[in-house]
């Protein structure tokens, strides 16, 4: 006989990160059926306590570069096909995090100023995501978790990194049959010596554990199993995620199409994005690799022009310079 999984929940909310309480509800705050998340135990295991702070404080987790490739060739410009999409919408179709480069991004701000706008209703988020900061990621997550209604997350292509843990947070989650779901561990870049490494990759454990715990118990496969997953960057399609519980039902084909400007727009944005990873992997600060890619072509702060959606603004001369620089770098 085969054994029971035990049925999907939403995982319980991560509520600080170096004792800083996380965006999300108010502190104490007890909703009519009970709280939704509850600091404490998931699957009867304490949450980590304060994180270790690292050597380095600029510390900042990012997705790897083919994670956004494989966006821009699968995903990019994926968008529901209906026009209309009600006030209660939250679409999610870029990195996670600010995007200094365009002027977008998703962040917990603009997350919980969006659940404000909506009121005590149901709440569905549609998501087309390779990812982004994860620290981000886990604080909007906790602000949909929070939330007082039922949330429907939609993953209309791709839902990778970050953006796979902001999935969890649905009550009820719906993946399309060509749609993806990607999980890893935390992914930074960071630059010193080896007890600042050691420091480094003690200050990522807590957060690779914090990330399997919401995993296994959204889909009730075991923490250990998911942690697996994790260390091999697993890509779950939508069968395979349903079968394994992280969704729940596939999407209807009719409610997604291509839009071809979008996808152009999302490459472009893909293609700075991984000049400036590139660029810190060489040893640069952030600021530095920032300042040397405008200075190819005088690139403002933000995107040119805005995009349909959130995206980049294109520049096809500054694409084509990028993509000859990073062919130096590979």
């Amino acid at each position: 006989m085969s054994e029971q999984r035990p049925a999907p929940t939403r995982p319980d909310a991560v509520k600080t990160i170096n004792g800083t309480p996380m965006p999300g509800g108010k502190p104490g705050a007890v909703h009519p059926t009970g709280p939704r998340a509850i600091a404490g135990n998931v699957q009867a295991r304490a949450r980590p306590s304060a994180l270790p702070i690292p050597a380095d404080r600029r510390v900042s987790a990012f997705v790897p570069t083919p994670v956004f490739d494989r966006w821009s060739e699968d995903a990019a410009g994926i968008r529901p096909a209906a026009l209309e999409q009600g006030d209660n919408v939250i679409t999610m179709f870029d990195v996670i995090g600010e995007d200094w480069w365009t002027g977008g991004g998703v962040t917990a701000k603009k997350v919980a100023a969006q659940l404000r706008a909506i009121g005590d209703r149901p709440v569905e988020v549609q998501i087309n995501s390779g990812g982004g900061d994860m620290f981000e990621g886990l604080a909007i997550y906790n602000v949909l978790r929070e939330h007082s209604q039922p949330i429907t997350v939609k993953v209309m292509g791709l839902a990778a990194s970050a953006a796979s843990v902001i999935a969890m947070a649905g009550d009820t989650v719906e993946i399309g049959a060509a749609s993806f779901l990607m999980i890893h561990n935390c992914w930074v870049i960071a630059a010193g010596n080896r007890h600042d490494m050691v420091e480094v990759a003690a200050f990522l454990t807590p957060f690779d554990q914090a990330m399997a715990d919401v995993y296994a118990q959204r889909s009730g496969q075991s923490a250990a199993d998911c942690a697996k997953w994790m260390d091999g960057e697993t890509w779950l399609s939508g069968s395979l995620a349903i079968e394994r519980g992280f969704a729940d039902t596939l999407l209807p084909a009719d409610q997604m199409r291509v839009d071809d400007k979008a996808k152009a727009a999302d490459a472009t944005a893909n293609e700075v994005r991984a000049m400036e990873m590139t660029l810190l992997a060489s040893g640069m600060t952030r600021a530095q690799a920032r300042a040397r890619i405008k200075s190819l072509k005088g690139m403002p702060d933000a995107a040119q022009e805005p995009a349909d959606t959130p995206g980049a603004g294109g520049d096809p001369d500054l694409l084509g310079g990028l993509a000859a620089l990073l062919d130096v770098f590979r």
